[in-house]
């Protein structure tokens, strides 16, 4: 798990940014409609809108986009998305997942290849490198709601698999099926969560030196900035030095 808890520091560190604020309520948002269209409007009856629902409220999403969210998927012209994975590598030949919703594949598809192509990386087949990956749920808390043993104690009863905890918090990790299930035992034992989601771990990694970390964000900021990019993932490792000097 090593490079995920680091992976997990910069996705929390660039989340702070304030440029980045309105696109991930944005991509929030769209989760939000995507879940209550395919299932019940109601989160208490639909898994899938409960955690898009606590991920946004944990993200300071206010109330009233998260309601009108849910509300735009019951209305006639809410969009259709088409929900895909693109896989690729990057700089220092790094695996990279992207997820997208878009309402048009072919200028998602488009965009995402060339933004590989621009930065270092290239597109490849789905499944090229997912296999590099396990689909995990991630529940994360800051360091102050318990030292590492009260955590770990927490995340056995609860029914995950793994609990690392550092100066910069605790990250749960579970089966990607439990995740509704232990977030809910999680929240009654240690109160709401900072990030609750699933996500793709990496089994394997590649470690990267500073100039392959420095082209490898500029990549993965490239693909986040696109409206039709919901997450990216990569199985990068670094260093603490080199993380710091980012």
């Amino acid at each position: 798990m090593a490079g995920h808890s680091k992976w997990a520091n910069i996705q929390h560190r660039k989340g702070r940014q304030d440029k980045l604020r309105s696109k991930l309520f944005s991509k929030l948002a769209k989760e939000i409609t995507v879940a209550a269209k395919m299932g019940d409007p109601d989160p208490d009856k639909n898994p899938r809108l409960r955690l898009a629902v606590k991920e946004a409220k944990s993200q300071s999403v206010p109330k009233d986009v998260i309601d009108r969210a849910i509300k735009k998927s019951q209305g006639g012209d809410a969009e259709n998305y088409d929900e895909i994975r693109y896989e690729g590598y990057g700089p220092g030949g790094v695996a990279v997942i992207v997820e997208t919703m878009t309402d048009n594949k072919n200028r998602t598809a488009s965009t995402v290849r060339s933004t590989f192509s621009k930065n270092g990386g290239n597109l490849g087949e789905t499944g090229s490198v997912g296999f590099m990956f396990d689909r995990k749920g991630q529940v994360m808390y800051p360091a102050s709601v318990g030292d590492a043993d009260t955590v770990m104690m927490a995340a056995i009863e609860a029914g995950a698999e793994d609990c690392e905890s550092s100066e910069d918090g605790h990250v749960i990790i579970c089966a990607d099926t439990d995740l509704n299930t232990v977030a809910t035992a999680l929240e009654a034992e240690l109160g709401e969560s900072e990030s609750t989601k699933l996500i793709w771990q990496p089994t394997t990694t590649t470690e990267l030196d500073l100039d392959g970390m420095t082209k490898l964000m500029k990549l993965i900021d490239a693909l986040e900035d696109d409206d039709d990019v919901q997450t990216v993932t990569a199985n990068f490792e670094a260093s603490d030095e080199v993380m710091n000097q980012l």
